[in-house]
């Protein structure tokens, strides 16, 4: 009971000095006034719950009004931004409630003040208000007039330089094409690119930031870069220089950013020396257990953006300082409590050791997304496999999702596929994850689904066995394209060669008026694979039969719409290929033969421009006509009296060897 009461009187006298504080702000004496703020400034300095109880107690409102108010001697204005700036160095809460209450239209409107000590304080507040996380960024672009100014602002100091270069970083910080063509048309380039050269370390090191997220997936800004002159140097050598043995690591990373993001968006070329001799061993240097966890993080997953479309980029990466085998040391992370003398360094660490474990999948990911000896390299590292697995089930979101990834990255291998795969019975956990994720996670996971699903996989008939048809049904109702995408070509991929008990299924998991509804898609990816779903569900002839016998009407409609509908060649082949099966069936083949708009089109198509639509025509008319099959004579007489004969003599003169070759084991038919 003591105790409770202690902490109450405690918690009133804290209260009752910053009731005192908020007080002093209304003195008729402005001297008072000013007094008052320099001590609250001094009182708020370090002391959250002292900034906390002044919010509450009003204390920002009057702060603001006694910053705008052209009565305020200048002094007593800086004061008031300089407290709003102790302030907003709190808690997020402590954000939020200086957003609310207006804080950045006031600090914006007092730059137009032409005392540059009130005009850095302001600035100085803006920034801190703006690197938060929970201040909404579009606030700096509301008003157009805005940018302009704090461009022309960029000259008056080292502390403006500083402030608006941070401040432009991070109110692009989310990566918004819209916020970097704005910066960009208001002369972000030309105005900051001089600051790379200043003597302020801290003023060089925010216009590199900048220029990083300007740069970031955006061409235009990019191209433009390359050919920026910095005292008579290219900016990309600029950046080379900044990314030496002997420059701050932080300015190596972001150096290193800058020349990745302007390599990605096609500014240098893959191949140039500031990126293969540069870039990528800075890049890897970062990997290194002698860089800190951030750096650490910001290195790998850099590195995997770098090179993850070029093939040669991740052979050198794999082949410089033994990288496969260094980024094993981000699963040990911490490895040694002794070896670490900051406590505090170890609990933020220990905290953040899954951002580690993230960037490394990331990377193995990107290493391994083409060359067959560096996925090998890979799962051969030690414990890779379980360290996957674990991957795929732990807590945090980003961590789950990047294992994914490297499991897809690697099972676009046939002998992983076929062992360690298979060994580690990666299936498992990767079902487990297509329980209830979000879509990122199942668009991934669905990917990997479906080379496991490959017939050559030894995964395929254990999940089968799963009950993965249904799952896969359900994702091709999807509102994602990129899930109805992977959830029909799994289902593709398990009708390639299956026996006719899992074509039943599939037919009857997926419903025919879901299949139908596919074959209308918007989307040209879905309608592809659901026609080759079509296309393997439709092959050996019992099989086709079979189908048809039940689906026949409903599936030659459709593919009556798609051959008169605007398609692109590819999809019109693949459908004139499905024809071509059904023409194989027995008694199939009779739903093409009464059909006069089917055979119109096939006859359309045998003569059409494009060889490939050609070639899939005359082999549906190939398939029609084969003598040792029941009732061919008559097929053959019917389809001789429609002219189809006379098209095939024409294609034995066909200057392609295979529809020439083709039309001539048709004609063959005819002749035996």
């Amino acid at each position: 009971l003591q105790c409770v009461v202690k902490l109450i009187l405690k918690c009133m006298k804290v209260t009752a000095t910053s009731r005192h504080y908020v007080d002093r702000l209304f003195d008729p004496d402005p001297q008072k006034v000013l007094q008052g703020v320099i001590d609250m400034k001094n009182a708020v300095i370090g002391n959250n719950k002292q900034k906390a109880n002044l919010i509450v107690l009003g204390a920002v409102p009057r702060l603001l009004y006694l910053l705008q108010q052209s009565s305020s001697s200048a002094e007593l204005r800086t004061e008031c931004a300089v407290v709003l700036g102790s302030l907003a160095m709190g808690t997020e809460n402590n954000i939020k409630s200086l957003v609310d209450c207006h804080i950045i239209p006031a600090l914006l409107q007092g730059l137009l003040c032409p005392d540059l000590i009130f005009i850095e304080a302001c600035l100085r507040c803006l920034r801190t208000v703006f690197i938060s996380p929970v201040t909404p960024v579009q606030l700096l672009y509301t008003d157009p007039t805005v940018i302009p100014h704090l461009m022309s602002l960029l000259s008056r100091s080292q502390r403006t330089q500083e402030y608006i270069t941070q401040i432009f970083s991070h109110c692009c910080k989310v990566f918004t094409p819209e916020h970097q063509t704005v910066l960009f048309n208001h002369g972000a380039i030309q105005n900051i690119a001089p600051l790379l050269t200043s003597p302020s370390y801290k003023v060089r090191m925010q216009a590199l930031k900048c220029f990083s997220v300007l740069a970031y997936e955006n061409t235009q800004v990019s191209m433009t870069l390359v050919n920026v002159l910095v005292d008579g140097e290219l900016l990309s050598q600029v950046f080379v220089r900044m990314m030496q043995r002997d420059q701050p690591i932080e300015m190596q990373l972001t150096a290193a950013k800058c020349l990745t993001y302007m390599c990605r968006a096609g500014a240098i070329r893959t191949d140039d020396r500031c990126i293969v001799l540069k870039t990528l061993p800075c890049l890897v240097r970062m990997c290194s257990k002698e860089h800190l966890l951030e750096e650490r993080v910001e290195g790998a997953e850099t590195l995997a953006y770098l090179m993850e479309p070029d093939v040669e980029l991740q052979r050198i990466a794999s082949t410089t300082d033994h990288l496969v085998a260094m980024l094993a040391d981000y699963f040990k992370y911490p490895s040694s409590v002794s070896a670490i003398t900051d406590i505090k360094r170890l609990d933020h660490d220990l905290k953040h050791a899954h951002e580690l474990r993230q960037a490394a999948f990331k990377l193995y990911a990107s290493l391994g997304s083409n060359d067959e000896d560096i996925r090998k390299k890979i799962t051969e590292t030690e414990n890779m496999m379980d360290r996957i697995v674990s991957g795929l089930s732990e807590s945090s979101i980003k961590v789950r999702l990047a294992a994914v990834r490297c499991l897809h990255s690697l099972s676009r291998s046939v002998q992983q596929l076929r062992t360690s795969f298979h060994d580690h019975a990666v299936w498992k956990p990767l079902m487990k994850l297509l329980q209830n994720a979000p879509d990122e996670v199942l668009v991934m996971a669905s990917s990997t689904l479906c080379n496991l699903l490959l017939e050559f996989s030894p995964s395929k008939e254990p999940i089968l066995e799963s009950g993965v048809i249904e799952l896969l049904c359900s994702l091709t109702q999807s509102d994602s394209p990129a899930l109805r995408v992977n959830g029909i070509w799994a289902l593709m991929n398990m009708a390639f060669q299956a026996d006719q008990k899992v074509k039943v299924e599939i037919v009857r998991g997926l419903g025919t008026e879901q299949l139908f509804r596919l074959l209308s898609d918007p989307d040209t990816n879905v309608l592809m694979k659901t026609l080759g779903l079509l296309r393997n569900l439709l092959s050996t002839r019992p099989h086709i039969d079979q189908i048809m016998s039940s689906h026949g009407k409903q599936i030659m409609q459709a593919v009556t719409l798609i051959l008169e509908a605007e398609h692109s060649i590819e999809v019109k082949e693949q459908t004139l290929c499905i024809l071509a099966n059904i023409a194989d069936g027995n008694t199939a083949k009779e739903l093409i033969m009464t059909n006069e708009d089917v055979l119109q089109k096939i006859k359309y198509y045998m003569g059409h421009s494009n060889v490939k639509l050609q070639l899939a025509a005359t082999f549906c008319i190939s398939n029609l006509i084969w003598n040792e099959e029941d009732g061919s004579q008559e097929r053959q007489d019917k389809l001789r009296e429609m002219g189809f004969v006379d098209i095939l003599h024409k294609l034995t003169q066909a200057s392609d060897p295979n529809l020439c070759d083709r039309a001539k084991t048709a004609m063959q038919q005819y002749l035996a």
